[in-house]
């Protein structure tokens, strides 16, 4: 029996492809945790692959796919596997400042195209 990742290649890589345009990366390929916790349509935009995910990916190690509820952030568990097959996903800690004298702490993810 084959596996998925070697019949549903191009499948696979269209979706990271949608992933990468949901996200809208910025200059630096790179988008920052706070404002996708902040981006409902975002986050549902990535939810909504679920079902192509399932059908073209393993995904039990794809919690986010297999059991959305039982994870915080179900939406980061899939850009991190999914992105995966092309690119390498850095995350780094971040310091966002939100007003004049307030600073929050978050993550941003670098994204580097695979060679």
């Amino acid at each position: 029996m084959r596996l998925k990742s070697e019949l549903y290649k191009k499948e696979q890589e269209e979706i990271c492809d949608k992933i990468i345009s949901i996200l809208e990366l910025d200059e630096n390929n790179s988008f920052i945790l706070r404002n996708l916790d902040n981006d409902t349509k975002k986050q549902q935009d990535i939810l909504d692959l679920i079902p192509d995910i399932r059908k073209y990916f393993s995904f039990s190690t794809i919690i986010g796919a297999s059991e959305p509820k039982k994870t915080k952030r179900p939406y980061m568990s899939i850009i991190r596997q999914i992105c995966k097959i092309k690119y390498d996903v850095i995350p780094k800690n971040y310091m966002m400042r939100i007003s004049k004298d307030k600073e929050v702490k978050t993550m941003k993810y670098l994204f580097y195209k695979k060679l």
